[in-house]
């Protein structure tokens, strides 16, 4: 199959496009290389992609409708997974026009790409943070989400019915993912297993949010990348689908931090803080509609998970 991945650059699109590589697709990347986090770490992750058999790298925005349009008429594409999206719950807090620009008028750029060139299918990432502050656990696809929480949030309820409509109106077949805490190797330094890794090595304090009263579903990256393979590929999906990849355990933060300690060898100094605006105290996905439609079943725990996590850290910054 040939297939356009926005986001190759990143972190999940990034192993993405690697593995569907490996399984003799072709990719079409595309990223504009954002500063929100280090370039450098996102350049080094497209490295491992360019030159390789069947991949073709493109830098270039998603808002910018009339590149699109041109890669779209002069390809055709199987299939099509948008993972660019302007990432992370605080920083929508102080950069709001951001989370507007990507994930609302990049979104429908694509939408409107894919409609036009037919595609078959569109992927596209949505996320848990949809579940708002929801208490009834485990998150399930048919729980109500019209109480988001940030906008972040927001924008990815917004993708979700903006899907919907295409699908309604255009016949475009969508599947949303809504992701759980997606970590491992070449992951993101916004997010806390990085910023705990940083800080323990450093010795300096971890900072703890609602003072460690916070469970997780953390899911090891390749299982995601598993599921996003089985979205892109199998058959029989309906034409309008979201669905929960996340690990099905909601593991305690403060035995996340142990297993960490345990890993890098280092006891940490901690700073308990209030809850931050946005946040929510715990996550957890019911998995059964990804394990009906998607075959989908995660095997990494944290035990396993996030050592590979230190191991790639330690070697990338040559620990």
């Amino acid at each position: 199959m040939n297939i356009f991945v926005t986001g190759t650059a990143g972190f999940i699109g990034s192993h993405l496009a690697g593995a569907l590589l490996d399984e003799g697709h072709s990719v079409v990347g595309f990223d504009n290389f954002n500063d929100y986090y280090s370039v450098r770490l996102k350049r080094a992750r497209h490295a491992l992609l360019t030159g390789r058999k069947g991949y073709t790298g493109i830098e270039g925005d998603l808002c910018d409708a009339t590149l699109l349009g041109k890669i779209f008429s002069e390809q055709r594409f199987d299939a099509v997974c948008n993972l660019a999206a302007q990432a992370g719950v605080r920083y929508s807090l102080s950069h709001p026009l951001a989370y507007q620009k990507s994930n609302l008028e990049g979104f429908l750029n694509i939408l409107e790409a894919c409609r036009h060139a037919k595609v078959p299918r569109l992927v596209y990432a949505s996320s848990s943070s949809v579940y708002g502050g929801n208490t009834k656990l485990p998150f399930s696809e048919s729980d109500p989400v019209d109480k988001p929480i940030s906008l972040y949030a927001a924008t990815k309820k917004a993708n979700e019915l903006m899907a919907h409509t295409y699908t309604h109106l255009f016949g475009l077949q969508t599947v949303g993912l809504r992701f759980f805490t997606v970590y491992g190797p070449w992951g993101r330094p916004d997010m806390a297993l990085w910023l705990f890794t940083e800080a323990m090595l450093a010795g300096r304090p971890i900072q703890v949010f609602n003072h460690g009263r916070m469970r997780r579903d953390f899911t090891y990256v390749d299982d995601i990348v598993a599921g996003v393979k089985a979205s892109l590929l199998r058959p029989g999906l309906a034409p309008y689908e979201v669905l929960n990849l996340g690990n099905h355990n909601a593991e305690n933060l403060m035995d996340m931090i142990g297993v960490l300690s345990k890993s890098l060898g280092v006891e940490p100094k901690t700073e308990f803080l209030p809850m931050q605006a946005g946040d929510v105290e715990a996550t957890y996905a019911d998995i059964t509609q990804a394990e009906a439609k998607l075959g989908f079943r995660p095997t990494t725990s944290i035990a396993l998970g996030i050592p590979k996590f230190v191991k790639w850290y330690r070697d990338y910054h040559k620990l």
